[in-house]
């Protein structure tokens, strides 16, 4: 894996030493340069660096402003950054570690103990986006249904919540659709249940198509879908809902089900501001929209009012 290193200090001397000592590229395939920290702070944003190396006194933005500005950074902080010294006081010293540094050599510095301290926090930064990486695939078990890919419901049902207050807050409209495979359980009796999975997955492909990035699709359970769609009114709800219900019809399967045709029931209801209701009334509401709709006869979209 490609590393890399960037120097600020507005040392040009100081910058080339380092270049020059790193060159073998053992440790650092790029080394980065910057002669203050806003120029550092720019390539940050720009480009991805394992590892930092920072004066700290420097004109302008100096190594403690940068370390201030990384530290407000959410995607920034966890950068691993050495300070440049010149002070071998320990008041310094602390000060910097207190502020987000991970480490400081102090100038004039030996060039095997700049080379061991850099692999050091290399090695720590691999284990620590290991760690990051396996901590987001426990989130993302805990929160995908393991078929479809879709959240599944305990996500739905926390993330819900927040989503109506936030509703309130900003007096807008959040709209609520659950979606059932009509005779799903037949289909299951008769082509089995392999065949039953590959609809639920090419269902909820139609559900994640139709879905912005700030809506919620989910697997309600069984054959059942949701979606949760923010900053959405009833009838903006229901086109999307008869989006859905059209292409679900268009689905066509290999094989023994090519001449399988699916269709979907639709329940959809509107949460507003104006409205004193809880949660679960509006899940009641768009449940009750959705058994109305099978009973008219299946593959429609019928709206609570």
């Amino acid at each position: 894996m490609a590393r890399t290193l960037l120097i600020i200090d507005d040392s040009k001397t100081i910058r080339q030493q380092i270049q020059e000592i790193l060159q073998n590229g053992l440790l650092f395939q790029t080394i980065l340069q910057a002669e203050d920290g806003l120029k550092g702070l720019k390539i940050l944003v720009e480009q991805d660096v394992d590892v930092i190396l920072c004066d700290v006194e420097m004109p302008g933005i100096d190594g403690m402003k940068f370390l201030a500005m990384l530290q407000s950074k959410e995607d920034l902080r966890d950068k691993p950054v050495i300070m440049l010294t010149s002070h071998n006081d320990i008041a310094s010293k602390v000060k910097s570690l207190e502020s987000g540094a991970s480490d400081y050599i102090t100038k004039p510095f030996e060039n095997t103990e700049l080379v061991a301290r850099l692999r050091v926090h290399l090695e720590l930064k691999a284990l620590q986006d290991e760690l990051k990486e396996s901590n987001r695939l426990l989130r993302e078990l805990a929160q995908t249904d393991p078929l479809t890919h879709l959240y599944n419901r305990r996500h739905l049902m926390n993330a819900l919540e927040p989503e109506l207050n936030r509703t309130r807050r900003m007096r807008s409209h959040c709209t609520l659709i659950l979606a059932d495979i009509d005779h799903f359980k037949r289909v299951n009796d008769r082509y089995g249940h392999q065949m039953g999975d590959e609809i639920l997955v090419g269902v909820a492909g139609l559900f994640a198509k139709q879905s912005r990035q700030y809506d919620i699709a989910a697997r309600y359970g069984g054959e059942e879908f949701c979606l949760v769609l923010p900053e959405t009114t009833l009838e903006e709800g229901r086109e999307v809902a008869e989006r859905i219900r059209v292409q679900t019809e268009e689905l066509r399967f290999a094989g023994e089900a090519e001449e399988l045709r699916m269709t979907m029931s639709f329940g959809v209801a509107c949460y507003t501001a104006r409205l004193d209701e809880t949660l679960d009334g509006l899940i009641s509401r768009a449940d009750k929209a959705l058994y109305q709709a099978k009973s008219n006869g299946r593959n429609c979209v019928l709206c609570a009012r």
